[in-house]
């Protein structure tokens, strides 16, 4: 910031003929677009005489400096489908990929989408479901995160996958409840039709920097931007970007039935075991040194030294996306590990968060 001083000194007059003593100074003459001024005054004793000193300082206002994300948002499309005109894809591919015996069902889904919704990676899409709810109203849209990269499983940016875990509970009456949209998605046969709108979200888009280390933590269908990111990273090959830093993936399922994509991440792990490490947390068949289940938090603790000391890096960004529980237990976990280097873990993320180094998207 330029800053400008202007001071005039003037003598009292004398029984001596010589004009009023008067000197300019100037301090960085480049005045330009000042918009504060301070008027200074002061009596001072020089000798026998008072001298009147008087001071005008202007600050020149500052630049305003636009913020650039460290995110691949460059041109990322927002809501360009919205719920009164929705995008109509069909479905091609409609599987279940947790065991018979898993304690639920979770399908993976593709619907076209003929390059019309250009989503990126770490976006979501609405699905509309079809049908009328007790009030005689269309249904309401049901946000899903996309599983897929912006190319899509096919490779050829037409097409849109979902990770979709069926949801069924029994209520407090004994009642069998089923949610509506994820069974109308799992339900879907190939050829049926599918109202798309969105895409929408930027806060678990991928980081630009190739050379990041990206930490990844999620539970259950909590996986489904991982696989974007990570098809990115491993599968694809782009002339404007190649991943060359460390993928780290936490994956919390109840059972090893319900592991989602395991044979995708051996495959990544065999062409590129320098950059991508993958760590399951099955809670119901697994337990720590004490006994404890293990939870994506508890494995997690298993590695705390090195991932706080990677944590603390310029180019370490965390993504967290599952169940809202999750976020608790790992924020149990660091507040130990900051604390042992004096530091306070609440305004430590608040300032990850600020700088886009700490991203979450639970439900």
């Amino acid at each position: 910031m330029a800053t400008a001083v202007n001071a005039a000194v003037s003598l009292p007059s004398s029984k001596s003929s010589s004009l009023p003593i008067r000197n300019h100074i100037i301090v960085s003459p480049e005045r330009i677009n000042f918009n504060k001024c301070f008027l200074y005054s002061r009596n001072v004793c020089v000798g026998r005489k008072v001298v009147t000193i008087k001071a005008q300082v202007t600050t020149e206002a500052p630049a305003k400096v636009e913020k650039v994300s460290k995110k691949n948002d460059e041109g990322v499309v927002v809501n360009k489908f919205r719920p009164k005109d929705p995008y109509i894809g069909r479905c091609l591919l409609n599987t279940k990929i947790t065991g018979d015996d898993a304690p639920g069902e979770t399908w993976h889904m593709v619907f076209t989408t003929e390059g019309e919704v250009p989503y990126r990676e770490g976006q979501s899409i609405g699905v509309i479901p079809d049908g009328i709810d007790k009030n005689g109203k269309p249904h309401k849209l049901r946000l899903y995160s996309i599983a897929s990269s912006a190319l899509g499983d096919f490779g050829d940016s037409k097409t849109v996958s979902l990770c979709v875990k069926r949801l069924v509970y029994t209520n407090d009456q004994g009642e069998i409840v089923k949610g509506v949209c994820s069974n109308f998605l799992c339900d879907l046969k190939p050829g049926a039709d599918v109202k798309i709108t969105g895409p929408v979200g930027k806060e678990m888009l991928m980081p630009k920097d190739p050379n990041a280390t990206v930490i990844m933590l999620g539970t259950g269908t909590g996986i489904a931007p991982f696989r974007s990111f990570l098809w990115k990273m491993f599968f694809e090959k782009h002339e404007d970007y190649k991943f060359k830093g460390l993928a780290w993936l936490f994956l919390g399922v109840p059972t090893t039935s319900s592991l989602l994509y395991k044979d995708e991440f051996e495959k990544m792990k065999e062409k590129a075991p320098e950059n991508f490490r993958v760590d399951y947390a099955v809670s119901r068949e697994q337990t720590n040194d004490k006994g404890e289940k293990m939870y994506i938090q508890t494995r997690m603790a298993q590695y705390a030294e090195e991932l706080w000391e990677l944590l603390k890096k310029d180019n370490t960004y965390v993504y967290m996306c599952g169940l809202k529980g999750m976020e608790k237990g790992i924020d149990d976990i660091m507040v130990s590990l900051a604390a042992r280097d004096g530091i306070d873990w609440t305004e430590y993320k608040r300032q990850l968060k600020k700088s886009e180094k700490w991203n979450v998207e639970v439900y």
